[in-house]
């Protein structure tokens, strides 16, 4: 759908209701869409509260660049097998840029508090 895409803008909500939308990487398989964050990453906790998201591709620091579509995103960090498929996919797609992003994940000790996010759109 967004092969070409670096940046996905993506939408939860908070309590309220409103909207707060951050740039995020992502890699797309099998028509579902997966994004990390930091496991206690506020995005992480709307999303456990509502599923309800908002997609659009985005350049690097927000600027959407094309439609938004509505869908649902899960947390999926339990599934292991999914998420080394995941990394795999997202290590196909960014390169070095990711490699070098671990590895400073890694050195802070952030890596293994990350959380994998399921969106469908």
């Amino acid at each position: 759908m967004w092969e070409r895409e670096r940046y996905l803008s993506l939408v939860t909500f908070r309590r309220n209701g409103s909207e707060v939308a951050t740039p995020v990487w992502f890699a797309e398989m099998g028509g579902l869409f997966y994004v990390f964050s930091e496991g206690d990453a506020y995005k992480v906790k709307r999303l456990r509260r509502n599923p309800a998201v908002r997609g659009a591709p985005c350049r690097v620091f927000g600027t959407v660049t094309g439609k938004w579509i509505p869908g649902k995103g899960r947390i999926v960090t339990d599934d292991t097998a999914l998420v080394s498929r995941t990394e795999r996919a997202f290590d196909a797609k960014y390169g070095w840029q990711i490699r070098l992003f671990n590895v400073f994940s890694k050195l802070g000790g952030k890596y293994p508090k990350r959380a994998w996010l399921e969106l469908t759109f």
